[in-house]
């Protein structure tokens, strides 16, 4: 993409910093396959600490990290309770189904947080013609809630009634990080009430490739052979992996300037005749806007292109755009102007 563009698309669309690509340059590596990269076997202890686990995988991508950890926690004709509009449900073309043979079973959150008591309700009598619930998902923070962010006593309760109906439980933490930095409590504590857990290094710490599934010693090895079924052994990773273990040290204490660039923005957007923001639900690096008839998302993207600035457009009435490490003030600054002209 070229240089001059203000890219609010996604955390995703971040460069390696320079020290990353020297550790990536200099990374000591092996086979992963075989166990022996030494440099994937360091993020991986370093990714198990943060998130107070016994073990984790290095993955290709947030998502085969959640699929893996679905395949593991069911068997084919179960179901899986989840948010209705989380991740794992609505983005994921619909793996679940296809790759683990399980059906989800959407319950509606509030700011994308699952209320435990409507959740138990969800799951299936014991009766043999029904799916056999044991899974629980949920996801922290929740992307298209508008990174809004599952506190503390929220997934503590959600794990215990988790535990107390006999099912798994498993976190799509892929900017776990950022709910951890909105809330000021280390990650692990976002994490200890799940089974499972999976972060990503490619959203918010700006490395290129990867995402971390975390779990209990046995999961993790069941794990990694569901990770080659499904095509995601890699070889010599740590190249890959050095990234990683710089993002932990350079980029993760950078994620509260993130969100102070996402409340900026989203202060200025919610000023605009036709544009909605709830600033309330605005606790991270995501900003949703909302637009008004006649204002329609697209050409409002089209505009916004034609001014330097890229976003996100989910529909007609939706638009989302999302702050990163890649953007200082300057950038954002240069979004802000775009941003002031009618549309």
């Amino acid at each position: 993409m070229t240089q001059h563009w203000v890219d609010l698309r996604s955390d995703t669309v971040t460069r390696p910093t320079p020290a990353m690509r020297r550790a990536m340059a200099e990374a000591e590596v092996g086979d992963d396959v075989y166990g022996e990269d030494p440099t994937v076997n360091r993020l991986q202890e370093k990714a198990a600490a943060l998130m107070g686990k016994e073990a984790a995988l290095f993955v290709p991508s947030g998502s085969m990290g959640n699929q893996v950890a679905v395949k593991v926690h069911t068997q084919p004709g179960e179901e899986v309770i989840c948010e209705a509009s989380c991740h794992i449900y609505n983005i994921e073309t619909g793996t679940m189904a296809a790759f683990s043979g399980v059906l989800p079973r959407p319950v509606e959150g509030r700011h994308g947080v699952l209320d435990p008591a409507r959740a138990e309700a969800a799951i299936r009598p014991g009766a043999y013609y029904l799916p056999k619930t044991t899974l629980l998902c949920a996801e922290n923070t929740h992307n298209l809630a508008g990174g809004t962010v599952m506190p503390v006593e929220a997934g503590k309760a959600l794990g215990e009634m988790a535990r107390k109906n006999g099912l798994a439980s498993h976190l799509d933490g892929a900017r776990v990080f950022n709910a951890a930095t909105a809330l000021g409590v280390e990650a692990k504590a976002l994490a200890e009430p799940f089974d499972s857990v999976m972060f990503c290094i490619s959203k918010g710490l700006c490395a290129p490739v990867g995402s971390l599934l975390c779990g209990t010693r046995a999961f993790v090895e069941k794990a990694r052979k569901v990770r080659k079924m499904m095509g995601g052994g890699m070889r010599q990773a740590g190249i890959l992996a050095a990234a990683g273990l710089v993002a932990f040290e350079e980029v993760l204490p950078t994620l509260p300037e993130d969100h102070r660039r996402a409340k900026l923005l989203g202060d200025h957007l919610s000023r605009i005749p036709g544009f909605d923001v709830d600033l309330d639900s605005l606790q991270t690096n995501i900003v949703m806007l909302g637009l008004a008839p006649p204002l329609d998302g697209q050409k409002i993207g089209e505009v916004l292109k034609a001014r330097g600035v890229l976003c996100h457009v989910i529909s007609p009435r939706q638009i989302r755009f999302v702050t990163h490490h890649d953007l200082d003030d300057e950038a954002m600054s240069r979004a802000l102007e775009a941003l002031k002209a009618p549309f």
